[in-house]
Order: structure tokens, then sequence, then C-alpha cells
């Protein structure tokens, strides 16, 4: 698998467990999305939330890329969070749109990406203002990496509340390779 089908198959998987999520954390009641369950963003809101701020910071980033991908042009419009925890909505609902729209641009990101795109050292300064220069490809796996981590969160938070996400393995949408 080429890297740049490799990064397809990461937006799809953060596509289909979002939406796993989403629908898990919609059939609770809103006080129980909300309830600070001691996690490093208190609330399964929170960790979703998390999420969306984290994707929004590193696909602005990302759209500063001289390959200026034109999925990213909506991101390239939205107001920078400014913080990790900045709550950029405060419901479930309207969250889910959010993410909706975001995973919708990240597929299409995906699917533009060249492979010479992805040896580009970008430069870029983090939250706190220290500067960067980081391999492009490498900050792409970061930034799907880090997602698994916190949806990793989000599951354990949706389980502790009586729901069952179901699989969550990448495994599960790795498609079969037929043998010559």
């Amino acid at each position: 698998m080429s890297r740049t089908d490799h990064i397809c198959l990461m937006a799809k998987y953060n596509e289909w467990m979002n939406t796993k999520l989403y629908e898990a954390a919609r059939g609770l009641p809103d006080e129980e999305v909300v309830v600070d369950r001691k996690a490093f963003f208190g609330s399964i809101l929170g960790t979703l939330n998390h999420l969306a701020v984290a994707d929004t910071i590193w696909l602005k980033r990302f759209a500063t890329h001289p390959a200026n991908f034109s999925a990213l042009e909506v991101v390239r419009n939205l107001p920078s969070p400014a913080s990790l925890d900045q709550l950029l909505c405060s419901n479930i609902e309207s969250l889910a749109s959010y993410r909706a729209m975001l995973d919708q641009t990240i597929t299409k990101w995906a699917h533009l990406m060249a492979d010479a795109d992805l040896d580009h050292v970008l430069h870029y300064a983090n939250t706190k203002g220290v500067l960067a220069d980081k391999n492009f490809f490498s900050l792409v796996m970061h930034f799907f990496n880090h997602q698994t981590h916190h949806r990793g969160q989000a599951t354990t938070l949706l389980s502790q509340a009586g729901v069952d996400v179901g699989v969550t393995d990448l495994l599960a949408i790795i498609p079969n390779e037929t043998q010559a």
C-alpha cells in the first residue's frame, strides 16, 4: 500500500469511527454526555470537542502546504481555536455537525494528496508559539494517531456510561489483498 493509499485508509477509518462514536453519544441523555468523568478533557463531550479542536488546528496548519489543497479551503476560513480545550460547540448535536464537516474535509483532502507532497517540510508554530519544521508525512501520521488515541478515550468513557461502541479496530476496514 502506498503512503497516499494509507492516508486515504486512515481518513476512511477516522470518518467511520467518528460516526460510530457520535451515534453512541447521541443515544445518551445530554447530562450523561457532559458529566465530568475525570478524563483528561473531562466529559465525553469534552473529549470529542478536543478532537475537533486539534483536527481544526492541524488542518489549518496543513492548509499552509505549498500544494494549496483545495479541500482545505473551508478550514482556512475557520477561526483558530485559542486552546486545546476551547469549547467549539455546547452540545453533541452541534458538535456532530461540525465533526461531519471536518470528516468530509479530511476525506477530500486525503484523496488530493500526491506522494511528492508528503516529503515537504512543514513550518508551523505550535499552540504555545514554538516554531517547528517537520516532515509532512510524519505530521499527517501524527494527526491520525492523535485521533485514534483520543477516540480510544472516548470509547472508554462511553463504555463507562453503559454504551458499547462495537468494533473499533482499523483491521475491520483494511481491504483483503488478493494474491496473484
